[in-house]
This record gives C-alpha cells, structure tokens and sequence, in this order.
C-alpha cells in the first residue's frame, strides 16, 4: 500500500511506484470514481467518451456569458 498526504488545497502527489504501475506520465488525463467511501483513480486514455468527458471538464472556467462575448468577434 502507497500513501499520499493531501495538502491544504487538496493537492496529492501520486507516489511514483503507482504512477510506474499505472503507465501515468506528465500529462495524462485521470478521472476520479467515487463509490461510498472508496476513490477509484483511472487513466483516461484519449479519443474516447470518457476522456472527452474529463476534459470537457477542466474547459468550465471559460464558459461563462462574458467569455462567449468577448470571443465572439474573433
């Protein structure tokens, strides 16, 4: 069993012997699956649903009215 302390921003760093064991490099896209008291971790592999899914998102803080006006023009 690996441990990792979560920070005051609930930060994490995913210990290297997991990262190694999950073929997670810099870069990669999770999703978090929540079930009762239990935390899945689960490498999105890109092209399909699911990854558009985790990406779609992280794109939320642009999506707002004043955003979609001042991009409108360009």
């Amino acid at each position: 069993m690996e441990l990792a302390r979560i920070t005051a921003k609930g930060q994490m760093t995913i210990p290297k012997k997991v990262r190694e064991a999950a073929h997670l490099t810099a870069g990669d896209v999770v999703t978090f699956v929540v079930e009762d008291d239990r935390v899945s971790i689960r490498k999105v592999v890109p092209g399909g649903d699911e990854y558009l899914r985790a990406v779609q998102g992280t794109l939320g803080e642009w999506n707002s009215p004043e955003d979609e006006e001042a991009w409108r023009g360009l």
